[in-house]
């Protein structure tokens, strides 16, 4: 870094351009976007094309900017559980007590389950979430807007995978007590039946 400061300071455009590149990428300490920018400007002046893309990267930044920050603190994964992937939860009564309840009920279940293994497949395909910022605009991130775009993502992947296993636990535990309690009262009416059955046979 002193190497390219003296040598920028005395005008060398190539040194002022490498400069400038410190200070965007937080190389120099931390990220010092307006230092970046005066370097690229004097470079670029002397006809330096590293220099002039960069200004060009930092004109596309400001253009940007609201794509950026909904990678950094934005996005909510909602597109991740849409469509097909939307896996609402079954209304599970207390018990059934007809046949087509009961296969209306197993029903509605077997196919929240097929959508909630296809929306855990899809999350775990998708991981890291890193991934699904378009290139172009990954390009315009510093190293600290990256690195807070992986912090924020990577705690929206963990809350995301925690909500399905909660909802998970919730439906599958009314689904175990309505089992229960219509196999118990199956059971009863079946004995009241054969009860009353024998008790006719009997007279």
């Amino acid at each position: 870094m002193k190497a390219y400061t003296k040598l920028a300071n005395a005008g060398n455009p190539e040194a002022q351009q490498a400069l400038g590149q410190m200070f965007w990428y937080g190389e120099a300490g931390q990220v010092d976007e307006a230092r970046a920018e005066a370097l690229f400007k004097k470079s670029a002046a002397k006809g330096n094309k590293v220099a002039i893309a960069s200004l060009e990267l930092m004109t596309q930044r400001v253009a940007r900017r609201k794509d950026i920050d909904y990678w950094i603190k934005g996005y909510d994964g909602e597109d991740l559980k849409s469509g097909e992937l939307r896996c609402v939860a079954p209304r599970i009564p207390a018990m059934s007590k007809i046949n087509a309840d009961i296969d209306r009920i197993s029903g509605a279940v077997t196919n929240w389950q097929e959508c909630y293994n296809r929306f855990v497949t899809s999350l775990n395909a998708a991981v890291p979430l890193t991934k699904r910022i378009p290139a172009d605009i990954a390009k315009l991130m510093t190293k600290d807007e990256t690195a807070a775009s992986t912090v924020y993502l990577t705690q929206l992947q963990s809350n995301l995978t925690e909500e399905a296993k909660v909802n998970s636990k919730l439906v599958l535990a009314d689904f175990a007590a309505w089992r229960a309690a219509t196999e118990a009262y199956v059971a009863e009416h079946n004995a009241m039946v054969k009860s009353s059955s024998e008790a006719k046979k009997a007279k």
